[in-house]
């Protein structure tokens, strides 16, 4: 799973076999560790959920998960459906921009590096 902020949005992208995973129920989960501290962390994960209707965020201490509503994410995940995208509101600090996005194979990696992602839409194109 990859993480890109970028000011007040959030965009996550998910390889083939975490979208498996999403499917079959699990928590997807990744920290990133910032210093030798236990506590110098980041932890950002996706799971779905039956108990809401609509994709949410819930943050605690260095710990940020994007919930989605399981029919959503069952429909998702056994679509061509690329990405699920969601405005949440930050009350007085605006609006936040949630985009989860199935993981494309980028055209000019290798084959290695492109292991575990979706078939790019744009392959065998010349730009």
């Amino acid at each position: 799973m990859k993480l890109r902020i970028k000011g007040n949005s959030l965009r996550l992208r998910i390889s083939r076999s975490e979208v498996a995973n999403l499917l079959k129920g699990d928590r997807l989960e990744e920290t990133i560790h910032f210093a030798p501290q236990a506590n110098a962390k980041f932890t950002y994960a996706v799971e779905q959920t039956a108990s809401m209707s609509a994709l949410s965020i819930r943050y605690a201490e260095n710990n940020v998960t994007v919930l989605i509503p399981a029919d959503q994410a069952n429909a998702w995940c056994v679509s061509e459906q690329i990405g699920i995208a969601e405005s949440l509101s930050t009350g007085s600090f605006g609006v936040l921009e949630v985009l989860i996005e199935k993981d494309f194979a980028c055209l000019d990696r290798s084959d290695e590096e492109n292991e575990d992602t979706f078939p790019n839409p744009n392959a065998g194109t010349t730009c």
